[in-house]
C-alpha cells in the first residue's frame, strides 16, 4: 500500500479502521477468556456486556466516518446507539455489584451484615432526600430505580430526537432541552453507582470495582465532554474543515477521537475485567473468602 498516493481523508479512514479492529481484537480476546472459564454466568454476562462497550463505540464511530456526508439525523442515530448502550452498561454494572454482594432486589435478599448502614447524601440530592438514610431493601430498590431510569429515558429521548429531526421540527432550544434532561438522567444514574460504591467499598475491594467504574465513567466522560469542547472550538472557528464538509467537521473529529480512545479502554478492560477471578484456584479462593 502506497501511503504517498493517499490523501488525508483516506489515511484517517485507514487509521480509524485499524483502531476499530484493534479494539475488537482485545475485546474478543477477553470475551473468549471469560467464555472459556464460564464459572459464574450471572456476573460474567454483565462483564461481557460492559466490555463490548469499547468495540461497539469504535465501530459505530467508524461507520460515521465512512458516511461523513450523512444527514444530521444519521449522525444523531449513530450517537443514539452509543448512548443507549451506555445506559445498558450502567445498569449492568450496578447488577454486577449486586451480584458481588449477593443482593437480589427481586427476591428481597439483602444480607443481614449490610442492613442499617448509613448512606450520606450530598447537595443537591439533600433537596429531595434526607441527608442520612439507613440501608434497607427499600433504599437498595431506590438506588436501582435511579440507575434504571436512564435506561428508559435515553432510548425515549433518542427516538423523539431522531423523529423531530426527520420532521424538521428540531430548533436549538429543543436540542438544549433534551441535553439538559439527558444530563440530569445520566448524572442521577452515576450518582447512585458512586453512593453504592462508597457504602460497600470494603466488601467490593477484592473485585476492583473502582477500576471497573473508572473504565465506564472514562468512556462516558471522554465522549461527552470532548463533544462539548469540539462544538465550542468549531463554533469559534478554531477548528476548520481540512478534508470534510465544514457542516460535519465536529462529528468527524469526535468519531476519530472515539476510535482512538476505544483502543485504550479495550486494553484497560484487560486489567479491570480480567478473567482471573473465574479461573482455577483464584475463583475458588474468592468464593471461600465471601
Amino acid at each position: 500500500m502506497d501511503f504517498s498516493t493517499m490523501d488525508r481523508g483516506q489515511i484517517t479512514l485507514l487509521g480509524s479502521a485499524f483502531c476499530a479492529m484493534a479494539s475488537m481484537h482485545f475485546t474478543v480476546q477477553l470475551v473468549s477468556q471469560h467464555l472459556f472459564y464460564w464459572k459464574n454466568p450471572k456476573e460474567q454476562k454483565a462483564i461481557i456486556i460492559i466490555i463490548l462497550m469499547a468495540p461497539i463505540y469504535a465501530v459505530d464511530s467508524f461507520v460515521g466516518l465512512l458516511d461523513f456526508q450523512g444527514s444530521k439525523a444519521f449522525f444523531m442515530f449513530l450517537d443514539s446507539i452509543k448512548e443507549c448502550y451506555e445506559a445498558l452498561v450502567i445498569a449492568k454494572f450496578l447488577a454486577l455489584l449486586y451480584s458481588y454482594l449477593n443482593i437480589s432486589i427481586s427476591n428481597n435478599i439483602v444480607p443481614d451484615e449490610i442492613k442499617g448502614r448509613e448512606i450520606h447524601h450530598s447537595f443537591p440530592m439533600t433537596l429531595f432526600q434526607p441527608r442520612t438514610v439507613h440501608l434497607n431493601h427499600q433504599i437498595l430498590k431506590q438506588l436501582k430505580s435511579w440507575t434504571w431510569q436512564f435506561v428508559i429515558v435515553r432510548p425515549v429521548c433518542s427516538i423523539l430526537m431522531i423523529a423531530l429531526q426527520l420532521l424538521g421540527l428540531y430548533p436549538s432550544w429543543l436540542s438544549w432541552t433534551f441535553t439538559i434532561i439527558l444530563n440530569l438522567s445520566v448524572s442521577l444514574a452515576l450518582y447512585s453507582l458512586v453512593i453504592f460504591y462508597h457504602v460497600f467499598a470494603k466488601e467490593l475491594e477484592p473485585h476492583k470495582p473502582l477500576a471497573k467504574f473508572l473504565c465506564i465513567k472514562g468512556i462516558v466522560f471522554f465522549c461527552f465532554w470532548q463533544g462539548v469542547v469540539l462544538d465550542i472550538l468549531v463554533s469559534a472557528g478554531i477548528i476548520r474543515s481540512q478534508w470534510l464538509d465544514v457542516e460535519h467537521i465536529e462529528e468527524a473529529y469526535q468519531n476519530i477521537l472515539v476510535c482512538l480512545e476505544m483502543v485504550i479502554f479495550s486494553v484497560l478492560h484487560q486489567y479491570a475485567f480480567h478473567v482471573s477471578p473465574y479461573s482455577g484456584d483464584v475463583f475458588a479462593k474468592l468464593k471461600k473468602s465471601e
